[in-house]
């Protein structure tokens, strides 16, 4: 979302004034992308959102208390009073940036640990919390910051009606919901790549393509409100928690604010005018800054109106225009994955993406050459709902069992992608051997939580609701151990 906001009202001045902005910061952009203006990189950057939890496993809502307790400005507050975030500083995926990445995770979460301890709440990393329940998402649940209530009033005030969640898989939940609050079950960890702008295409249309197949291993969020639901149900429910669009609306075919895509891209201002052409705004603030006169005076303009309107368009792989120490630089922002189980189950997944995506870019014919993009599409919504048993579809192969693609296929690309990044041999090894590991298993974060949950209620004869209080229990004590999910037991 990028800032604080205070306005709480906006008049049919404001949404015109907006769009003229906007469109204004688009044409500075295309100039600035014209004359090539920006920071290459190569930069990666980690962002992870994590929930709290009390004694018993179940939510708390004490993100407040827990980040005055951490006092570190690496974590931040998040949608919900049971969330918190980590932002980790970009750096070099070369010798020791993914080892650097994971320590810094692991020094920063044990000693945010140890402080939430101190009023009585625990971390857990994990895609969506098992313990929610639909009583938890109420408008109390949100936090007391004014751009979530303000996001909230415009999301509702577009709809003009109450959301509607319904996600079948394993089971069925069909409920609704009058506030914004069940987006914030979803919990992700984002990696970031700083591109340069005549290389971004290849990034993205990389990033697109092996979404599904990151899904279906990294997938660890089977249930929500009680019911087993999809294995990365994560993904539905964001899309339709979000949604600003009455039925009408989705019938006549206009684009969800949550969204995979539609085509493959040839350059980042694809992704930049289609947010202008096709979204209203949800926050129409404009600042005082006119950026045809700062670019004009060899400044570099912030461009905030288009930053903003980005914030409130969530792609699974989103366009970044960001600006550090006066300069500007470009983003993949890869938002696809479910945080956790592990801090090193997440650089696992992390070196998986950089690797294959890396890969990709480099190939003399891409593979988006000669893959669909609805292709792409049913890759990651078949991998959402089957997750590591997903089957999947690659250019060449047809259609396959994603861990037989990923150990014959996707494994050695991935090896010379980070070889490009510069990545060190033994990093590399002992990363992808957490996946090569997870693949022949065929056990991830979603696949251990069911096996526990049925065998809790097989063994023990518990109800549901315990059974996944005493699993939420047992995968936060695994998780602080490091040791990755596929050598967890199950009971």
């Amino acid at each position: 979302m990028g800032k604080d906001v205070e306005q709480t009202e906006f008049t049919r001045a404001d949404r015109q004034r907006f769009r003229q902005k906007i469109r204004l910061c688009l044409d500075v952009f295309a100039q600035m992308l014209s004359e090539s203006r920006f920071d290459v990189g190569p930069m990666a950057g980690l962002e992870i959102e994590l929930n709290l939890v009390d004694d018993a496993g179940d939510p708390t809502m004490r993100n407040a208390a827990v980040l005055e307790a951490i006092a570190d400005p690496a974590f931040q507050t998040e949608l919900g009073q049971f969330n918190i975030e980590i932002n980790l500083p970009p750096r070099k995926l070369g010798p020791g940036g993914l080892l650097t990445f994971e320590e810094e995770v692991r020094d920063s979460l044990n000693a945010a640990e140890s402080h939430a301890n101190t009023v009585d709440a625990h971390i857990v990393m994990i895609g969506i919390l098992p313990t929610l329940r639909r009583r938890h998402m109420s408008w109390e649940t949100l936090s007391a910051n004014p751009r979530y209530t303000l996001l909230n009033e415009q999301i509702f005030a577009a709809r003009g009606e109450d959301l509607e969640i319904n996600i079948s898989g394993g089971e069925r939940l069909v409920t609704t919901a009058d506030t914004i609050a069940p987006e914030s079950a979803c919990t992700s960890v984002q990696y970031h790549t700083q591109v340069a702008p005549e290389s971004f295409d290849r990034y993205w249309n990389a990033s697109q393509a092996v979404a599904g197949i990151q899904i279906a291993l990294g997938a660890n969020s089977p249930y929500l409100f009680g019911k087993q639901l999809w294995a990365e149900t994560r993904i539905a429910l964001f899309e339709q928690a979000t949604d600003t669009r009455p039925d009408e609306l989705k019938a006549q075919g206009v684009r969800p604010r949550v969204w995979f895509g539609d085509r493959w891209i040839t350059s980042i201002f694809d992704l930049f005018e289609e947010n202008v052409r096709y979204y209203s705004a949800l926050l129409p603030l404009c600042d005082d800054e006119d950026p045809a006169e700062v670019l004009a005076h060899g400044d570099t303009p912030e461009l905030g109106e288009l930053r903003l309107h980005n914030g409130t368009i969530y792609r699974w792989n989103r366009p970044i225009y960001d600006v550090v120490y006066g300069r500007p630089h470009l983003r993949v922002e890869n938002r696809v994955l479910p945080a956790g189980p592990t801090v090193v189950d997440t650089l696992a997944n992390g070196a998986l993406y950089y690797g294959l995506v890396r890969a990709l870019v480099d190939q003399d014919r891409p593979v988006w050459t000669q893959m669909s993009f609805s292709a792409a599409e049913d890759n990651f919504h078949a991998a959402a709902k089957g997750g590591i048993d997903a089957r999947v579809y690659w250019p060449g192969i047809g259609e396959v069992p994603v861990t037989e693609l990923v150990l014959r296929r996707l494994l050695p690309m991935a090896h010379e992608g980070l070889d490009a990044w510069g990545v060190s041999a033994e990093d590399r090894d002992r990363l992808l051997g957490v996946i090569e590991q997870r693949c022949i298993s065929g056990r991830n974060g979603a696949s251990w939580q069911i096996d526990t949950v049925r065998r809790l209620e097989e063994t023990t004869m518990v109800n549901r609701e315990r059974a996944l209080r005493e699993m939420t229990r047992r995968y936060a004590s695994h998780m602080h151990t490091n040791e990755p999910v596929h050598t967890w037991p199950a009971v």
